[in-house]
């Protein structure tokens, strides 16, 4: 059986299913506006990395995001954007009270190149 979009009612539940989880949802918030590396989430989200790498490694395996790395650093961003009109129907939906992001960024607990940049010393 298919919807007139032409999908099975298993691809949409997968989707669902993917983001039936609070730090899912808070990573691809955090990817709302361009590429982070997990140093960074991990400082802004206070989880450890193991933990975040496990969430992103399901959301990769969904396609919905990728990543690329650069020396020490593995940055990762939304490839499927639309996820965020779907996010933002949920949220719209919500009966819950919303609240104000209370992520505060750690930057003295991230060494990656967005918090930290690189200063170049002159000779």
């Amino acid at each position: 059986m298919q919807n007139r979009q032409g999908c099975a009612p298993g691809q949409p539940a997968a989707i669902f299913k993917t983001l039936a989880h609070p730090v899912r949802i808070a990573i691809l918030d955090l990817l709302r506006h361009g590429e982070e590396c997990v140093c960074h989430m991990e400082a802004i989200l206070d989880k450890r990395q193991a933990y975040i790498s496990q969430q992103l490694a399901i959301l990769r395996a969904a396609q919905i995001i990728a990543d690329r790395r650069d020396g020490m650093n593995i940055f990762y961003r939304v490839v499927r954007p639309e996820i965020y009109v779907l996010l933002d129907a949920a949220c719209a939906m919500s009966t819950l009270p919303t609240t104000t992001p209370s992520a505060v960024i750690r930057r003295e607990s991230c060494p990656c190149p967005k918090c930290t940049p690189v200063v170049a010393i002159a000779d």
